[in-house]
Order: C-alpha cells, then structure tokens, then sequence
C-alpha cells in the first residue's frame, strides 16, 4: 500500500470550507486597536479537522507562522496578505481568500489613525458564526481571546492601504 504525504498532495481550497473575515476594535494602552479575526467555518467536506488543516497549511505556504512570531507585513512587502480599506469597507485578500467586511465606524476610525489592522487568522474552526447571523460582542471576545484560537493563529500586523494611496 502507498501513501501520500499531504505536503505532497495539491492544495484544493475547498479543503478550506466557507472562511469568515470579521472586524472589530478593542481598547489598547496606546489607543484603539483595530482588529481582524479570520476563520473557518469548519464545514469542508472531510470536516473540521480537514478545515483546520487546510488553513494550517495556507499559512505555511504564505509565509505565515502559527503559533510563532508576529509578523510585521509593513517590513515584508512581498507578504502575499494585503488590507484595503475604502468607502466603509475593508477587504483581506491572499491565495484563495479575497474577504471584504463592513467594519463598524470606530473600527474605520482606529484604523485610519494608525495605519494598520491587526490580523489574526485563526486554524480554529468556529461553526457558529456563520456570514449574515448577529454575532453577539461576548461570543466574539470569548472566540476570539481563548488561548485554542490565539495559539493556533498567524499573527500580522497588517498595513491599510486605500485606492488614494
């Protein structure tokens, strides 16, 4: 019997299930943070684990650590990530991820004073925050600040960019 290495196996981005981009900002020392959680829902269809996998690996083919460094994208203008910020809308785009969320208005306005979002693409799956469904500010604090989301995440710190350069 032979078997293939999934470092070997093409990457298929449905392997990635339905990903998820949302904004938010949080009270920092220095000011607003703004904030950008991407994930899977989990919903591939070799399921969560698959999911989880898929994104792991879409990290590590971007240059992404997770669980490591923080990666400063403003110091590595090869980084295949970019954040475009334009009239109320923010739009995330890599390999197989072109994301584009409204962000409420101190999210647009955290950013516009510091340049930059901190991005935080997670391999955690979270099922329950589907596109379009209220996501209440509690489910997201707790997703988003426990240690399964944030161990297992490429961190960036993502300059903005606007089409007026």
């Amino acid at each position: 019997m032979t078997s293939t290495s999934s470092d070997s196996r093409p990457f298929r981005a449905a392997d990635l299930g339905t990903l998820v981009v949302v904004a938010w900002s949080g009270e920092a020392p220095d000011g607003d943070m703004p904030y950008l959680l991407a994930y899977t829902l989990g919903d591939a269809a070799d399921g969560p684990e698959a999911s989880a996998a898929a994104v792991a690996r879409l990290l590590a083919d971007n240059g992404l650590p997770v669980g490591g460094d923080l990666v400063d994208g403003a110091s590595r203008p090869s980084l295949p990530l970019s954040l475009l910020v334009e009239a109320g809308t923010a739009v995330v785009n890599m390999p197989y991820l072109n994301a584009q969320c409204a962000p409420p208005p101190e999210w647009l306005a955290a950013v516009g004073e510091r340049g930059y979002a901190y991005f935080v693409f997670t391999t955690r799956p979270w099922p329950e925050a589907e596109p379009g469904k209220p996501l209440a500010p509690e489910a997201l604090a707790a997703f988003a600040g426990a240690d399964e989301t944030l161990n297992f995440a490429a961190h960036v710190v993502l300059p903005a960019r606007s089409l007026r350069g």
